[in-house]
């Protein structure tokens, strides 16, 4: 036997990447079940050049912004500050890669009527793991340009609509979305930007700071300020507390000549993760903007914009664990231990089959939720199907969508990790890089407490007919499968969930259970998320099935895979569903709660008053 070098002895047969779109048969299945047969010929190849691309040009450009991350010159020779983002070549090209592609243009081009949005997102989808985090400016264009759609003078149309959905790199437009502040995030009731009218531009200018902005690099951006009444008779300075005082507005970034209007670059922010994605904090001084919308009406103008971006977190989230399961499956058929192929291996099968579950209900979600967006936007909103389906249903599973891929998503970015041993915790393979990067999708817009908060909200404005709604639409889908035996067993535990989640929430919808619901929000949310997916597992798995040509064993092959697929995921959810809405509230835990995490060191404080101490001490000194 020869001793191992260097260059001598065992080497890994290295996983191959491969063009996704040709791999994955869930999103290609999911888009066949959605999509007109004449439709999804005709974009195939688009989707599969897409896809190549990601593989070949995008990694490379991926790696590059990497490398070259972005800086900031804040002052030239002569200490004359410029404020001047130094992005890579590589950054640019994916603006006019995107542009090119028609990364948002197809949504709004609309060729294929309520189908474009399918399109456009599944695009993005295969796009993405070539788009190096240049996917977040795209989610606030795509946003930024549906509000001037519905909301925007002729002028914003034409001077800025137009270039946010073109496909001319010259001409594209890229927007930002300053909202967050140093007072608070989520809470933009707190905003401290103000907005002034100036007669004499007849314009509005807005001075302010924004903690945290990404595309701090976009031609333009909507951002919420509060407003001073314009009414010479109000009285100076006169402003609405709260959010009751935000509008809308929409500012170019830059002059034609490149100046800053009205910005200054305080600083780039050192993030965990989504490094090569250029985020800084800005002062704004008189900043020349245009509102948008009605005064005062800022936060529910800017909800287009939120919907569009936490279905952009699903495909995000999507997109990553697409990659993580192709990537763990395709490793396991190369890797050899204790003499079997990981493949072959009983518990390292049970894990991928868990992920596999896992992206294939993601899928499922997403894609239901774009379809809804698809149909909103281009059919007539007064439908029945419309008024009193999609639009109130589409508001409450966008949050839902948002929370539940982003955990899991991240939570999958591990498993695959573990998944290639050591090799994997390699920066090289990239996958220490992609955990960083789907970590923010838990932050973004909203993290996982404030969107729970924001389901409960929904449910409360609707007078719990959200709630309705939500479990008539599960019904409405397990109707047709119900009475058939092979769907028997799942048909009845997606009804106990339902059960479950109308007992809880109606249990602790009063004043004295307030507390008790907010506790258990998040379980709530995610359990609604996973009743949802199963109901939709189910129908996808009906339609493989009656699809399927008992001549083909391919097409047999895969309608068992979803049958299964569906069937095990809804075994035993009631159970799970139980325990996820039932641990996190009872009547007695939130006082628990605050007992156990700050109980001892108030009652530290009060001693330390009582005693005469001004600071205090620590627990450990009281032992001295």
């Amino acid at each position: 036997m020869v001793f191992a070098s260097a260059d001598v002895g065992f080497k890994q047969d290295v996983p191959q990447e491969k063009n996704v779109y040709l791999e994955d048969t869930v999103m290609v299945s999911v888009l066949e079940r959605l999509l007109p047969e004449d439709v999804l010929r005709e974009i195939t190849p688009d989707l599969v050049q897409i896809a190549d691309w990601s593989i070949h040009e995008g990694a490379e450009l991926v790696d590059r912004m990497e490398d070259d991350q972005p800086r900031l010159r804040q002052y030239d020779s002569w200490c004359r500050r410029v404020d001047e983002l130094l992005v890579t070549e590589a950054w640019k090209k994916q603006k006019e890669i995107a542009a090119r592609e028609g990364i948002v243009a197809i949504g709004y081009e609309r060729k294929y009527g309520q189908y474009s949005r399918i399109y456009q997102m599944a695009k993005s989808i295969l796009w993405t793991g070539g788009s190096g985090l240049y996917s977040c400016p795209i989610a606030m264009t795509d946003g930024c340009a549906r509000i001037i759609e519905l909301h925007g003078t002729q002028e914003m149309k034409d001077q800025v609509y137009s270039r946010l959905t073109s496909r001319d790199p010259k001409q594209f437009f890229t927007s930002g979305q300053w909202m967050t502040e140093r007072p608070g995030g989520s809470d933009v009731g707190r905003t401290e930007t103000q907005a002034v009218w100036n007669e004499e531009l007849k314009a509005w200018s807005v001075s302010g700071f924004k903690w945290f902005s990404s595309a701090t690099d976009a031609d333009v951006t909507m951002l919420l300020a509060r407003t001073h009444d314009p009414n010479p008779s109000a009285a100076p300075g006169a402003m609405k507390p709260g959010s009751r005082g935000l509008s809308l507005y929409l500012a170019r970034v830059r002059d034609d000549s490149g100046k800053l209007n009205g910005v200054r670059i305080h600083r780039l922010k050192d993030k965990v993760g989504t490094k090569a994605l250029p985020t800084a904090e800005l002062e704004l001084d008189n900043m020349i903007a245009r509102q948008v919308g009605e005064s005062y009406r800022g936060v529910k103008n800017i909800s287009a914009i939120l919907n569009i971006t936490r279905i952009y977190c699903g495909l995000g989230c999507t997109a990553a664990m697409q990659r993580f399961v192709l990537g763990v499956k395709e490793y396991a058929r190369r890797r050899e231990v204790f003499g079997a192929l990981l493949k072959d291996q009983p518990l390292h099968l049970a894990t991928l089959a868990n992920m596999e579950m896992q992206y294939r209900a993601t899928c499922q979600f997403t894609f239901f939720c774009i379809a809804m967006l698809g149909r909103i936007e281009t059919l007539d909103n007064n439908l029945p199907q419309l008024k009193d389906f999609d639009i109130p249903l589409f508001r409450l599973l966008t949050p839902i969508l948002k929370v539940w891929s982003a955990k899991n998503a991240f939570a999958m970015s591990q498993e695959a990790m573990e998944a290639f041993g050591g090799q994997g915790y390699m920066e090289e393979t990239g996958l220490g890089r992609a955990m960083r990067d789907i970590l923010v999708n838990t932050i973004w817009e909203g993290t996982s407490n404030v969107l729970s908060l924001d389901v409960l909200r929904v449910m409360a404005e609707t007078g719990g007919s959200a709630l309705e709604l939500y479990s008539n639409a599960i019904r409405d889908i397990m109707a047709p499968l119900k009475k058939q035996s092979q769907w028997e067993k799942s048909a009845k535990s997606l009804e106990q969930c339902l059960v479950l989640l109308a007992i809880h929430f109606t249990a602790y919808a009063t004043l004295d259970g307030r507390k008790t619901l907010e506790a258990s929000a998040r379980g709530l949310t995610l359990a609604m998320a996973d009743v949802f997916a199963g109901a939709l597992l189910c129908q996808h798995a009906a339609w493989s099935n009656a699809k399927a040509n008992p001549s083909d064993s391919v097409s047999v092959n895969a309608a068992n895979v979803d049958q299964v697929t569906a069937q095990r995921w809804c075994e035993g959810l009631d159970r799970r569903v139980d325990y996820q809405i039932q641990s996190l509230g009872s009547d007695e835990r939130y006082e628990q709660d605050k007992m156990m995490l700050f109980g001892l060191a108030d009652a530290r404080d009060a001693a330390a008053a009582k005693a005469g101490i001004s600071n205090g001490y620590s627990y450990g000194e009281s032992r001295l």
